[in-house]
Order: C-alpha cells, then structure tokens, then sequence
C-alpha cells in the first residue's frame, strides 16, 4: 500500500469515476434531514464535514486573502462493499430532491475488483443486456381481415387457457374411458405462469401478496393464474388451505421444505395445480440453487429444517437419479402416488441441446405431466456472472426445436410445453409470451416481470439495484429482514398482480381477435410469425419481412 498524506491508495482505489452509480447532491436544496442516508441499503452516502475555501477579493488593495466556512454535506463511499446500486432510494424518500444517483456514461472499472475477496462476482437479476430481445422484435403479421374476418378483441368472447397436464388422442382417451382406466390429471391454467420464487428468496410480505393476487384472480375476476413456490415449500397453513389448487408445488435437488409437505398431505383440503421437479434452471445451468446465510431467518430455518443464517446450497442434480428416465421411473412416478395420481407432475430443465432429448423420453411416459425450460434469461437468485452471461440457451430457438420434434412425432398437442427466461424483460410481457406459445409453448413462465409490476422492483438491466441475493432489496421484495419488508403492503401487491394480469389479459385478446382465433390458444401457429432478421427467420423457420 502506498500512502499519500492520510489517504491510504491500494492496488484497487477507485474514484467516483471509476463506479456504475454517481450521487448527484444539491447543497442549497438539503436541509441534512438524514433520511437518505438511513434508506440507503448499501451505506453508499454518508453525513461528512467539509471545508470550503472562500477567496476573499478587494480591489483596492494587493493583499489577497481568503476565508474558510465549515459545513456538513454528502459522501459517497468508493468502497466496492458500499458503492451505489442506483436504486433510487434516497431521491424516493428526499423532501427536497436535493440527491439521485445518476448512470455513470464513463468507462467505470469496478467490474474488474468485484472479485476482490477471491469469489467471482454473485448477483440477482438477470444478465445486463439492454435494447429489444428477440422476443420482442417478433411480429403477428397475419391479419384476417376479409378471407377469414378477424373478430372483436372488446366485445367477442374468448377462450384465454391453457392445458397444464397430459392430454390423451382422443382414440385414446375413448378407449381409457370405456375401459374405466386411469386418466391422466389435467388443469385449465391461463398462459402465463408466475414462475419459481421461493419463499426464502421473496419475503414474507411479498410471497403473501402475489398468493392474495391470485385467489382474487381465480375467485372475482375469473382469469386462472397459478403460481410456483420455487424451492422451499410454503408456508404450513396454505399447505392446508384452499388456495393450495392456485400453487404449483417445486421439489428441487435439495428438497427443502418438502417434509412439510408431506406431513401436510392427509390434512390438505385439496390437491395443489401440480408438481414441478426442478432439475435446472436458467440463472445457472447445470449448478444447483442458492440461498445465501443472510436471508436464512427463523421463519425460513424452521420450514426448511435447517439451522438459522447458513448458507443453504442445492446440488447440482438430484443425488439419487442418473438419467432421465430413471427420473420418470423413481420422482414423476412416486410422486403422482403420493398424490393419489390426481396431480400433474412435470420436469424443469435448463434450456440446452440436449432439452430435445428429455422431451423425447418424458414423451414415452404416461405420467410425465409436460417440460417446462428455463432459458439463458431467466433467474433472479443468486447466481455467478459468467453463469448468467455464457451459460445456458436462449429459449425461443430451445423451445422452437422441442415443438417441431414433437410435431414430427404427432405428439405436439398431447405434452405440454413452459417457456421460461426473459419473458416482459423491457416490459412487452403479452407479446413476449404470446410469440413463444405461437412457436410452441402451451404457456410461459414469468417472475422478474411480476416483481418489477407488481411490487416495483427497482432492478434492471443495466445493473441498477439487482442485489436481490443479499437480503438488503430496498423496496423489501427479496429481504428477510422485518424492517424491509414492512414496507411493502402485501393488500397492495395483490391489487397490482390483479391490475397486472387484467391487462395481460386484454392484450392477448388483443393479438389473438386480428388472427381470428377464439376458441382455443394459436399454440404453435407460426405462420401468424414475421421478424426482421434472416437469419432469425431461418432458424426459427418463420416469416422474413423487412
């Protein structure tokens, strides 16, 4: 270390240049109230005693002199473990919006110390890829007009559903029915899925609002929206409430929470949507899932079992299971006996190469209830750099493949596929999702969406806020700490997942009435497809227009 004067400079010193996130403070507005620097989660500002030089001019004489004044201002810290997120805070709560962090447009080279105490980098949110995906440069370009009048979105009626479960030939299910044998269980869902966050990683407050939201859903305003709990399990009272048959129970390789579960089952008052085994997801293929010790609170310790503020990892895939099919031998198997075979259960995978495969064994399955693939823009936990920009698939080109695979086979209106990653990633949520059912999906997945809609997640793309790992959330989303997520209304919530899901609603209505469809999701219809871009058009084998 080298020292000059009394400010220590290391290896890794850096100035506000250097840093994502600059404060902007206006003096002559502040009036040191203190609120900023309580709000703010990562302790980036600080009250700090300045000294300003005030030269003192007089004509009339040669003598130059200068006066001091002493006053009390804002400091932002430069230490990586207390730079800005640009969250927002302190200009939320400023009486006088006398501070705001503003996007540093320099070059800033934090990102090369962030490994500093020799672990790469771990964030949550998802990969800082600013612009339109793909998904949103998609367009609906078959308009029927006067061959096949397209209908009224506003006063037509329409079926917005989708199937989650396995649905026999009709050959089939006649035989099956004739016979008195067993068919296999089914539900009718809307499309779009709140996807898997744990109760671990969402706070009590907001897990709580996103399951009121839904029971308003299903209850008042007659739109099915289920949710998944994400690894963890679930509170033990909805365990044994009526809303468990909005909630799609996860299992994952750590199995946590899963003991209240079980002992739960004889007392449930109905069955849950269905089961999910996670085997990967889109954050961080291949690795395990991750709760990290500061978010391990007494709640949480006692639904999962585990000792309080521990690090609590997933392996990387189910110990006891080496191949899919032993998969659908041993876990879909016994789990659709331990719920009386009433229940859907399905696989969730990384989007990969190897997805095609998975699909064609769970498709020789009876009890394999459907896939869902988590693409290489999903996940809001905690996961490594490298893991979110260089691993994984995307999904629309993963999920495409699957569904011509099953085509081939004449399967693809029997086994049901979710797509999951990136779906309302800049905000264009319906027409996201809707472009991936017309590439094959029977619905999508969505959960970063959902935070930043209906709980005002402050994170973004650009890497704004995104410390959804570490327990400090501002707004209080993904903390475990009583004095965050106080601040968040779970009745508030539920009114913003209800808004949110009203206006998906109407917005599907919306691409489906120029298409002509009513009766029935245009799952697969990719002749309703154009983009842009040849080379998109080729491998998604849909329309080039330009």
């Amino acid at each position: 270390m080298v020292s000059t004067g009394s400010i220590p400079v290391t290896p890794t010193s850096l100035t506000y240049s250097d840093l994502p996130w600059i404060i902007e403070h206006r003096e002559d507005r502040c009036t040191l109230c203190g609120k900023c620097t309580t709000i703010c989660p990562k302790g980036a500002i600080s009250l700090s005693y300045r000294r300003q030089r005030l030269p003192k001019l007089d004509v009339f004489s040669k003598k130059r002199s200068s006066d001091y004044r002493t006053f009390t201002g804002i400091r932002q810290s430069t230490d990586l473990a207390h730079a800005c997120i640009g969250c927002g805070m302190c200009a939320m709560v400023c009486p006088n919006e006398a501070i705001t962090p503003v996007a540093n447009d320099n070059e800033h080279r934090s990102q090369f110390f962030h490994n500093i105490n020799g672990e790469p980098y771990k964030r949550g949110g998802r990969r800082n890829i600013s612009g339109a995906t793909l998904l949103d440069r998609i367009m609906f370009n078959r308009i029927s007009m006067l061959t096949d009048p397209a209908l009224d979105a506003g006063r037509h009626e329409f079926n917005v559903t989708t199937t989650l479960g396995r649905v026999l030939a009709p050959k089939e299910f006649l035989d099956r029915t004739r016979k008195g044998e067993w068919i296999p269980p089914t539900r009718e869902i809307f499309p779009f899925v709140i996807g898997s966050m744990s109760f671990g990683a969402l706070s009590p407050n907001m897990w709580l609002g996103l399951l009121q939201g839904v029971a308003y859903c299903n209850e008042v305003l007659g739109i099915p929206v289920v949710m998944c709990t994400g690894e963890g399990g679930c509170p033990p009272w909805v365990l044994r409430s009526p809303y468990l048959k909005y909630i799609i129970l996860q299992i994952a390789s750590g199995y946590f929470g899963w003991d209240e579960i079980i002992r739960a089952i004889p007392e449930m008052e109905c069955m849950p949507a269905a089961i999910e085994i996670k085997y990967g997801q889109g954050a961080k293929p291949g690795d395990g899932g991750l709760l990290m010790g500061h978010k391990v609170s007494q709640l949480i310790s006692r639904l999962r079992g585990v000792p309080q503020g521990v690090d609590l990892p997933s392996p990387p895939v189910h110990q006891t299971l080496y191949s899919i099919e032993e998969s659908v031998m041993k876990m879909i198997q016994t789990l659709s006996t331990a719920f009386d075979h009433k229940v859907p259960v399905y696989p969730k995978i990384s989007a990969s190469t190897s997805a095609k495969s998975v699909l064609n064994n769970l498709v020789r399955n009876p009890y394999a209830a459907g896939l869902t693939i988590d693409g290489i823009d999903g996940g809001t936990g905690a996961a490594y750099d490298v893991s979110m920009h260089a691993t994984g698939h995307p999904i629309a080109s993963c999920v495409r493949e699957c569904y011509l695979e099953l085509a081939k086979q004449g399967k693809q209106n029997e086994i049901p596929i979710f797509a999951a990653g990136g779906i309302g990633k800049n905000g264009n949520v319906a027409q996201n999702g809707m472009a991936l059912i017309m590439l094959g999906a029977s619905g999508v997945h969505i959960g970063k969406y959902i935070m930043q809609a209906a709980a005002g997640c402050l994170g973004n793309e650009k890497n704004r806020c995104n410390v959804c790992n570490l327990g400090i959330c501002p707004k209080g989303i993904t903390s475990q700490n009583p004095k965050l997520y106080r601040r968040l209304d779970p009745d508030k919530v539920a009114e913003r997942v209800a808004e949110v899901f009203c206006s998906i609603n109407t917005e599907v209505k919306k691409i489906m009435a120029p298409l002509g469809r009513s009766q029935s999701l245009p799952i697969g219809m990719s002749d309703a497809l154009g983009i842009a871009d040849k080379a998109a058009a080729d491998r998604l084998n849909i329309k080039y227009v330009c």
